[in-house]
């Protein structure tokens, strides 16, 4: 029997698109562009995306986190320094095509931490 428990909502359910690319050869930018102005809400939300959660998804420093909140345009932009510099010897994605995964797939809870809903 097929299991129908729902998934809990991701930041990507939310949005038009999301999407990474390199900032220069040791920079990655990220950019959330929410769907309507109740998404970016979430994505707006420094109880839910904020410099900390980047740096536990990453493994960078939170200190060198950028948040750019751009209400008129619906859109959250994010940069932070790249682990590994552009097309070094351990670089795996050269672009940075593929690092907005996480961000996409982030859970957004029903709650902001003090018990009021986010959604």
């Amino acid at each position: 029997m097929p299991d129908h428990t729902p998934t809990p909502p991701v930041l990507g359910d939310f949005a038009l698109e999301v999407r990474s690319k390199n900032a220069g050869p040791f920079w990655v930018t990220m950019e959330t562009f929410m769907k309507d102005s109740a998404g970016y809400a979430i994505a707006a939300d420094e109880t839910f995306l904020n410099e900390q959660v980047i740096a536990d998804l990453y493994g960078v420093d939170a200190g060198q986190v950028h948040i750019f909140r751009i209400p008129a345009l619906n859109v959250v932009k994010i940069s932070f320094p790249r682990p590994i510099p552009q097309a070094g010897l351990h670089d795996r994605d050269i672009h940075a095509g593929q690092h907005h995964v996480p961000l996409a797939t982030l859970e957004v809870p029903a709650q902001r931490p003090d018990g009021s809903p986010l959604m």
